[in-house]
């Protein structure tokens, strides 16, 4: 196949300037357009600085939108959805990074998003792009949606676990930076009410939740999510009540058989050091996600902890892993970036 003709829809955001800076180091990958209705007409580093002398792309209007060989569609929660007939028309595969597609079920999407889905009857074509989870899928799929970044950092957690029916309850708790928010800013975001801050945000019914439920399974699980002063990342600790008291050596089996062959999954669980666990500080820019565990003694309990950047294993580089599988690239083609330290 000749170099993919690539347009982004919705590039201002944190999210679509992290696909734009993936996909123009992607060495299969042309970047054809990508669409700003606020800022068309100018360059693309006016809004992502750190694109200054890497291109010349300048926003266009979704008006101006040519065909392309696949569409990466990074809007706010619902416009997909809105427009997916029109986008479709356009591009053999799409690869939408919000919310819209997520769910397979048009019930669900209604509880969890509190309205009804703009176009049901284009849930069941989206496969969820979570490779380590659904790769045989990606493998034939031509519309794939993103994946929330709460849910990867639990999913990803919990998989070898629910993947062999062991999980009897979870509890589990994230703690988020703001970039997570978006780049639309509000009192949350404002910087001294931000800074030094620890604040409880989605207690309960967050609507990741959903995706957890999708991916895993049925079982007893209570989920909260909490602001941190963290610009990137996303640290989850979720406490896993076992069906049965497996050992530590029956654990590092069931992670190892999982995630050693997974490019981008690393099983951190050190006896000595700072980051004897997962730690998203350095997982800034990557495509990583670390899990870790910990085994309760005295109880059927067992801690999984896990940590990833919320816009690239979140977000953008996720969805760039899920474009590889689906053309029948490397899977880490353009996500190379091993990250830096100190940082």
């Amino acid at each position: 196949m000749d170099v993919v003709r690539a347009s982004i829809v919705g590039g201002s955001g944190y999210a679509g300037g992290e696909l734009l800076r993936l996909l123009l180091g992607h060495p299969e990958v042309e970047v054809q357009q990508v669409t700003s209705e606020r800022y068309a007409g100018r360059y693309v580093h006016s809004v992502h600085p750190n694109l200054r002398n890497r291109t010349r792309l300048q926003f266009s209007r979704l008006e101006q939108l040519d065909a392309c060989d696949v569409l990466f569609l990074a809007l706010p929660h619902g416009e997909a959805a809105r427009q997916i007939e029109r986008f479709v028309a356009l591009t053999e595969r799409i690869i939408d990074l919000s919310a819209d597609f997520r769910l397979q079920d048009a019930g669900a999407y209604q509880r969890w998003y509190g309205a009804q889905h703009p176009a049901p009857e284009w849930l069941d074509r989206f496969v969820y792009g979570l490779p380590e989870i659904y790769r045989d899928e990606l493998r034939d799929a031509r519309y794939v949606s993103g994946v929330g970044c709460n849910a990867t950092a639990v999913n990803l957690a919990l998989w070898p676990l629910a993947r062999e029916s062991l999980i009897e309850r979870v509890i589990a708790e994230v703690k988020v930076g703001s970039s997570e928010g978006g780049n639309k800013h509000s009192l949350a975001t404002h910087h001294p009410e931000r800074s030094g801050a620890v604040r409880s945000f989605a207690p309960t019914g967050h609507r990741h939740q959903a995706e957890m439920h999708q991916a895993l399974g049925d079982f007893e699980l209570h989920f909260s999510a909490s602001a941190v002063e963290l610009v990137r990342g996303v640290a989850c600790t979720t406490h896993c009540f076992l069906r049965e008291n497996l050992e530590d050596r029956d654990l590092w089996k069931l992670y190892r058989e999982t995630y050693n062959d997974e490019p981008f999954m690393r099983i951190v669980k050190d006896r000595t050091g700072v980051y004897r666990y997962p730690e998203p500080k350095i997982l800034a820019g990557t495509n990583f996600c670390d899990v870790g565990f910990e085994r309760d003694p005295d109880s059927n309990r067992v801690v999984v902890i896990s940590a990833l950047d919320n816009l690239m294993k979140g977000a953008a580089g996720t969805a760039v892993q899920a474009l590889n599988v689906m053309l029948g690239w490397p899977e880490t083609m353009g996500l190379e970036f091993v990250g830096l330290h100190p940082i």
